[in-house]
């Protein structure tokens, strides 16, 4: 163990350690544990502590089913007494840095703040930058709309939004401790993570505790309507035979699990969800239409909430070839875009992809309807009332298995955090040099916008559309792909 060291914060003393140059507090609590009448409500304030934190070890994480791939495995820890937060700072004085708040993806139903792809010890090393990485409720205990139950009841749709705004506020609150700025917070997110940061861009209640955003594979389209969200609970209910605040109370956190995976296959096998909740947004994400999120997170933005914050946003160029559609034809394809509401489109990509296969032209379409515009849409949403926007595009393709994933989903984390050392990242990338050079490229760029609000490349406006690509040869263009954009104009 290296070298100890002792933060007072509002809660108590905490005690960190010296690790690569810079200090590690891991498994801070940063909210009460939601346990039993505490279960589907809001965070509440963490009891005092009366004698010194060892902060030595990362907490559990949010209880979850184990799937595999980056965020979860069969191994991972996980209890309901999950709200941690974890702090890694190149010093804990009065240097009033910089702060990079990260918010896990996973789907919201897997993830936590502790995964190697995301130490933040290159962005203390490098750009002098204090990381926070975080813990919130996932899936049914995170975002189970049970409203019917109560006005106790009335935010159980977004807990885990709230325990993310929890965990804003103890930065606000605590940061300055660890070196850090309170008001020069960033928050940050992959996938569901970037779905939370634009969740929090359109939400009232979190402005003033963040002042720039990154947002990387994912937008400001992936919350349920109440009606869709009330469809979820009828089933999850039904799985889980309990219809009493009391019922919940005291039902194994297995069975919550249990049911919220019975409730998933419901919705997502056949027709698939979009048929039969009326959005391409799955089960247990974040509601709107409630005291928190009164509408969605992008008619928030349209109408200027979040406008003063910084936005950096992006997606990945073969986002969805991380799914594995297995066999693709024509009757798959025709079948998908009818779910997206959108045949015309494909017959669009048909002619503008005439060089590709139906897995090549289900990537292409898949990817900018998942991903891309709706990068883009956050981008217009924010055009009319701020000029602080910039958007990027990983074209670094992977070389693993033959060269099939491309530039997949997830694969920029490890590149935005300078991490391509870390344990799994080789697989990812597969064989062949390293490539350091787009790392150093990407993980300045953060830098930068975490420390002084801006890339370095000109923001993204209707007039140019200009698009920062990272790639072997890193480079502005501008209007990529503008005809598969201008396709999606009008399609929902």
């Amino acid at each position: 163990m290296g070298e100890t060291i002792s933060v007072i914060t509002e809660s108590g003393e905490v005690i960190g350690r010296e690790k690569q140059g810079v200090y590690l507090f891991a498994g801070i609590p940063y909210a009460a544990p939601p346990l039993a009448d505490l279960r589907f409500k809001p965070p509440q304030p963490h009891p005092a502590w009366q004698k010194p934190l060892e902060a030595f070890k990362f907490g559990p994480a949010a209880p979850q089913v184990a799937t595999g791939g980056l965020t979860n495995s069969a191994s991972v820890r996980w209890s309901e007494d999950c709200l941690t937060l974890n702090v890694s700072t190149p010093n804990c004085d009065d240097g009033k840095r910089a702060v990079l708040f990260w918010i896990h993806g996973g789907g919201y139903r897997t993830g936590q703040g502790s995964i190697p792809w995301y130490n933040g010890t290159r962005f203390g090393q490098n750009g002098d930058i204090v990381v926070v990485s975080i813990n919130y409720r996932l899936g049914a205990l995170g975002f189970t709309d049970l409203s019917r139950l109560g006005d106790e009841f009335a935010l159980s749709g977004v807990a885990g939004t709230l325990d993310q705004i929890s965990a804003l506020r103890w930065v606000a609150n605590n940061i300055a401790a660890f070196g850090g700025d309170p008001n020069r917070v960033t928050i940050a997110g992959e996938s569901a993570g970037a779905f939370s940061v634009a969740t929090l861009l359109g939400c009232t209640e979190a402005q003033g505790l963040f002042h720039q955003a990154i947002a990387q594979s994912g937008a400001a389209h992936h919350t349920l309507p109440a009606q869709a969200a009330s469809q979820v609970t009828d089933r999850f209910l039904e799985h889980l035979g309990s219809k009493t605040a009391a019922d919940l109370a005291q039902v194994s956190t297995d069975k919550i699990l249990d049911a919220q995976t019975a409730t998933i296959n419901d919705f997502e096998k056949g027709a698939g969800v979009t048929h039969q909740l009326g959005v391409a947004v799955s089960p247990f994400y974040p509601a709107h239409g409630n005291p928190l999120l009164h509408e969605s997170p992008l008619q928030a933005i349209g109408k200027g909430t979040g406008s003063s914050v910084a936005l950096l946003t992006g997606t990945n160029a073969d986002e969805t070839t991380l799914w594995g559609y297995g066999h693709v034809d024509e009757d798959k394809l025709n079948f998908i875009a009818t779910q997206y509401g959108a045949p015309e489109v494909l017959q669009t990509y048909r002619q503008i992809h005439a060089d590709k296969d139906d897995s090549e032209l289900l990537i292409a379409f898949t990817t900018d309807h998942m991903f891309r515009i709706p990068a883009i849409r956050l981008a217009e949403a924010r055009a009319a009332h701020t000029d602080k926007t910039w958007m990027y595009q990983f074209n670094w393709a992977s070389r693993a298995f033959g060269g099939r994933l491309k530039a997949t989903h997830a694969l920029e984390i490890p590149f935005a955090f300078d991490n391509l050392d870390q344990a799994g990242v080789y697989i990812f990338i597969g064989p062949g040099e390293t490539p350091q050079h787009v790392a150093d490229v990407m993980h300045r760029a953060w830098c930068d916008f975490i420390n002084t609000g801006e890339p370095g490349w000109p923001t993204y406006t209707l007039a140019g559309r200009t698009t920062h690509i990272f790639d072997d040869h890193s480079r502005l263009e501008v209007d990529p792909a503008k005809a598969q954009r201008e396709a999606w104009i009008g399609v929902r």
